[in-house]
């Protein structure tokens, strides 16, 4: 049998897809990142199964419990607290384990809190750099945020509520006050987007925020990067390549977005 891995819903359990609950209806052994969190879940949805834990904390001990029931042929179910187990969750040492052991992993789609934040923010969908949670310590998250300063794409981060202020103020010393969006609480009563620079944002989160948030950013947009994509669109038109050719190029060697670029071609028609 396949370890089915299952979105499980951000915010609203109404969220769950007609698959998901036929697979937790299905399953022999779920395997949760916290058991009483999921049995939130299943008691919605009248589920009764056998439930065991699968946190940070103990999933690779925990991944030859679950490696023994896929051999005896058992279902087992594979989720997070919410969204899909692996990313920025729980989940990815067992995943790794069952393809290594030769097991048959099914990843069903289902809730994130990526794209809704994306899309809400206003900010160019696409393409974009997900990157998740920042480390803890500030020097060794201004290091990362060093190697992501000159990427052209927006960047989609996790933050904790109690963190928000101080990962903020750590992008606008490394990046500059680029223009980005807080959204929080997706899918929930209290959903919110908080959009503009990282200085106004800093402004409406300083009496603290609650609430599981993601912050998108736009990507970089210096004139001396601006000058060298359109220069070498310029030379790749003069060269007689199509527009769909020049934006496909832009797009592979320089990482430049595909609406900038469609922009500023149809700008010089």
């Amino acid at each position: 049998m396949p370890l089915i891995v299952i979105p499980t819903p951000v915010g609203n359990l109404s969220d769950i897809t007609i698959r998901g609950l036929e697979e937790l209806r299905r399953a022999d052994i779920i395997a949760c990142e916290d058991t009483r969190h999921t049995g939130i879940l299943l008691k919605k949805y009248d589920i009764s199964c056998k439930l065991i834990s699968c946190h940070q904390h103990n999933e690779i001990a925990r991944a030859d419990e679950i490696m023994s029931y896929l051999s005896q042929g058992k279902n087992v179910a594979l989720v997070s607290d919410a969204g899909t187990p692996g990313v920025s969750d729980p989940g990815y040492q067992v995943i790794k384990r069952a393809i290594e052991d030769g097991f048959v992993v099914d990843v069903l789609p289902g809730p994130t809190a990526v794209i809704p934040a994306i899309l809400m923010s206003g900010l160019d969908p696409q393409p974009f750099t997900f990157f998740g949670f920042l480390p803890d310590k500030k020097g060794e998250r201004e290091q990362v945020l060093g190697n992501l300063k000159d990427s052209p794409w927006t960047t989609v981060f996790y933050v904790s509520p109690h963190k928000i202020s101080r990962h903020i103020e750590s992008m606008l010393e490394v990046f500059g006050d680029r223009k980005a969006a807080l959204v929080r609480e997706i899918s929930k009563i209290h959903q919110e987007a908080l959009r503009g620079t990282f200085t106004e944002i800093l402004h409406k989160v300083e009496e603290g925020l609650k609430g599981e948030i993601v912050l998108v950013v736009e990507g970089s947009n210096r004139s001396d990067q601006g000058r060298d994509w359109e220069e070498q669109a310029q030379r790749l038109l003069e060269a007689g390549l199509s527009h769909r050719d020049i934006v496909s190029v832009l797009s592979d060697t320089m990482g430049v977005p595909k609406n900038r670029s469609k922009k500023w071609l149809l700008d010089r028609k």
